[in-house]
């Protein structure tokens, strides 16, 4: 059973509608954008949720994306968590928009977030909630389209889509990857 849902993004107004701010945006629409208590322990903002399976501990790292390991790392270790039942939330260039995707393990794929994450916490064996947000167009830079903010068409898509997601949660909370990947398909 997921215990921590951590959702990655940028702290600050600029990075409010971008799109590597997925998690952070799955997180707010979880459990309201109110009432995040900043830790400085932790180095995040974190909000306790009650679910009829019981409680999850939701982390919004205050670390910026390439360091979000230093506050994941501090909470496991606080809360003593163990991978296995951690659940990190975020962008994806390799789905395409809408697609939504519940993988365990594995690499960090060029994604500096996870990156620090598996070298801060010494393992890659935590549950991610891929976010697809498509690839940018052969013109621009990888870091430059994440970056950037979306039209408010797109950033409604991705919020109707995390809604969607969230209905569905407890699926991706029990860690049945195949329960979740093949009977959920939502498209924005």
């Amino acid at each position: 059973m997921i215990r921590l849902v951590v959702g990655l993004g940028n702290p600050g107004q600029e990075y409010k509608q971008t799109r590597h701010n997925a998690g952070f945006v799955f997180l707010d629409l979880l459990a309201g954008s109110d009432g995040w208590v900043f830790d400085s322990r932790l180095n995040g903002r974190l909000k306790k949720h009650l679910l009829p399976a019981g409680e999850l501990i939701l982390l919004k790292p205050d670390t910026f994306m390439n360091k979000s390991g230093v506050s994941v790392a501090a909470a496991q270790r606080f809360y003593k968590i163990s991978p296995e039942n951690v659940l990190v939330i975020h962008d994806e260039i390799e789905l395409a928009e809408g697609v939504v995707k519940l993988k365990k393990g594995g690499g960090h794929g060029g994604h500096n977030g996870l990156r620090d994450i598996i070298a801060k916490t010494g393992s890659p064996d935590f549950f991610r909630l891929r976010i697809g947000v498509g690839r940018p167009g052969e013109r621009m830079a990888v870091s430059d389209y994440v970056l950037s903010k979306m039209a408010d068409k797109e950033f409604c898509s991705l919020t109707s889509l995390c809604g969607g997601v969230i209905d569905k949660l407890d699926v991706a909370l029990s860690g049945d990857l195949d329960g979740f990947n093949s009977n959920f398909s939502v498209t924005a």
